[in-house]
């Protein structure tokens, strides 16, 4: 097993990703005609109410302006309800289609847990120089691996071999890392923990998009970096 103090320098920042439904589109285009149906009501009420009024005693002016003042304001939120459901739609489609661009890759993302197939790599951080206790267990809550690191302050890698304090190799399995910290006159320092993996695919049915790493399942946003092939 190794620590590695240094993190891998070529990085590419990323962004979050979201989807669109079908069901969803049902949904709005029922509304819209419903309103569309009300509108034509309202339309309906006006002119038999112009058909029917007393020659001797017209419509009152402003009662008849502040009506025509309302049907327009429905008619201008029926077509913005349409107008936004439209770019709704494209953006759900334009997040799904970004989200595809990660499968393959190798990315770094906020978590614990890490796939060992081989070897497992998870990415530490440390506000300040601090000794940390490094301990790995496995899904069952067993204690695999447990050790001791000075961790400078920023990020670090730390790499798993797999094997365990009495040298036992470990099977494939989903492993979790925990990191403590303490600094020199022995206060407790925070350590947050990040794992490393390749995107192996995506769940575009998910609303937003799943991406799936190593057995676990990601939202785009936690994504911290995208680590080209080769660094680690």
């Amino acid at each position: 097993m190794a620590v590695d103090a240094t993190m891998p320098t070529q990085v590419v920042s990323a962004a979050g990703t979201s989807t669109a439904t079908s069901s969803s589109n049902n949904s709005s285009s029922n509304n819209t005609a419903s309103i569309a149906n009300n509108f034509q009501t309202f339309l309906t009420l006006l002119t038999t109410q112009l058909q029917h009024q007393n020659p001797l005693e017209p419509l009152d002016t402003n009662q008849f302006t502040a009506q025509l003042v309302q049907f327009a304001g429905i008619e201008q939120q029926m077509r913005q309800n349409e107008q936004l459901a439209s770019l709704i739609a494209i953006e759900k489609s334009a997040q799904s289609t970004q989200a595809l661009v990660y499968v393959g890759n190798t990315v770094a993302v906020d978590g614990s847990k890490a796939k060992f197939d081989g070897s497992a790599t998870w990415n530490l951080n440390a506000p300040q120089d601090t000794n940390a206790t490094i301990t790995i267990s496995n899904s069952a809550g067993q204690t695999v691996y447990s050790g001791n690191y000075s961790l400078q302050q920023g990020n670090a890698s730390f790499v798993w071999d797999g094997k365990g304090n009495d040298g036992t190799q470990w099977p494939q399995g989903t492993y979790t890392l925990s990191a403590t910290g303490k600094d020199s006159s022995g206060n407790n320092v925070a350590i947050t923990t990040e794992i490393q993996g390749v995107v192996d695919s995506v769940d575009l049915t998910a609303s937003p998009p799943l991406l799936s790493i190593g057995g676990q399942t990601y939202t785009t946003d936690q994504i911290k970096r995208v680590v080209r092939s080769g660094a680690s």
